[in-house]
């Protein structure tokens, strides 16, 4: 059996066709400058635009290629999920395959690792070619998950980072469906540490995270990590128990007196609307919750691949 590579570089790979060849030399590139083995992992997402095609060229001609090609698409988690499970390294790099992550940042993150750091992710001190609403959605996003989740996930971080071996199969023994790993990567704790980067433009392509796919991938880290939901629903509760409490002896005490200002049926109207809105919200977030439950326990597996490397053991249920 093949001595394992020192390093695993995992892309997870949707609709990518123009950036693939580029995205192949600049990463040979810079792991060709580490002077050790390395591994590139791409894993295909479901491509429909011809993705998988070049994969499998870029792997017919140079074995440290490892394609994994998923039977559907599953979404950018579970691809990275499975690089990590496919990968053989000491360190494993994740990487976002349209190049807003500069590849050369790579070395930075092993000298860190080399200097005894067993994470090192990558701080987005710029932010290029995104609009003003990205920049400050995502600016909330981490500022918000940062303060209620019972991690403290670094701010301003994406998946972009390196991990150590034993992190990684600490990572791989975590399957839950709904993934937040960089949130899971902080929570694992071991020597962690952060470096500076600035953010390119996206190479060529539309973004695969638009608003929508952020506001669901902050709920699940909202839901994965805190109870705060939870603790609002109960808060709200108790408010509007207090608001009842305080206005039913207002309410006695100015009819007594004779009072015009609480006759008719608005004023029963708007306490049902205000109870039923705070029911309702508070049933709601229950729901996130129970789903999450009810999706673990269906016990299916976490992807399906319809082509990957057999020389190592997987782990994907």
């Amino acid at each position: 059996m093949n001595k394992p590579p020192v390093f695993t570089t995992i892309a997870p790979i949707f609709n990518e066709l123009k950036n693939l060849p580029i995205l192949y030399e600049r990463i040979s590139e810079v792991m060709n400058k580490t002077d050790s083995s390395w591994e590139l992992i791409l894993v295909d997402d479901g491509s429909t635009d011809g993705s998988t095609d070049i994969i499998r060229d870029l792997a017919s001609k140079d074995d440290r290629i490892r394609p994994v090609i998923f039977a559907r698409n599953f979404g950018h988690q579970i691809a990275v999920t499975a690089g990590l499970d496919y990968s053989c390294g000491d360190a494993v790099i994740i990487i976002d395959s349209d190049l807003q992550d500069p590849p050369e940042v790579i070395l930075d993150l092993i000298q860190k690792w080399r200097e005894g750091y067993e994470v090192v992710y990558a701080v987005r001190a710029e932010r290029e070619g995104e609009t003003f609403f990205k920049k400050i959605t995502a600016s909330v996003f981490y500022r918000l998950i940062f303060r209620i989740t019972d991690v403290k996930i670094p701010l301003d971080t994406g998946d972009f980072r390196l991990m150590d071996r034993k992190v990684v199969d600490v990572m791989n023994a975590m399957r839950e469906h709904h993934r937040f790993l960089r949130g899971m990567s902080a929570w694992v704790g071991f020597k962690q540490i952060g470096v500076s980067y600035n953010r390119a433009a996206r190479l060529s392509g539309e973004t695969k995270y638009p608003f929508k796919k952020m506001l669901k991938l902050a709920l699940t880290a909202i839901t994965g990590f805190s109870y705060v939901p939870l603790q609002i629903a109960t808060y709200m509760g108790f408010i509007s128990a207090g608001i009842s409490l305080i206005a039913i002896p207002v309410v006695i005490l100015m009819r007594i007196l004779g009072s015009q200002q609480f006759t008719g049926q608005a004023t029963t109207l708007i306490a049902v609307l205000f109870l039923g809105g705070v029911q309702l919200i508070s049933l709601g977030i229950l729901g996130e919750y129970i789903g999450r439950i009810y999706d673990e326990v269906k016990g299916r597996p976490l992807y399906i691949v319809s082509e990957a490397p057999s020389d190592n053991n997987k782990l994907k249920e």
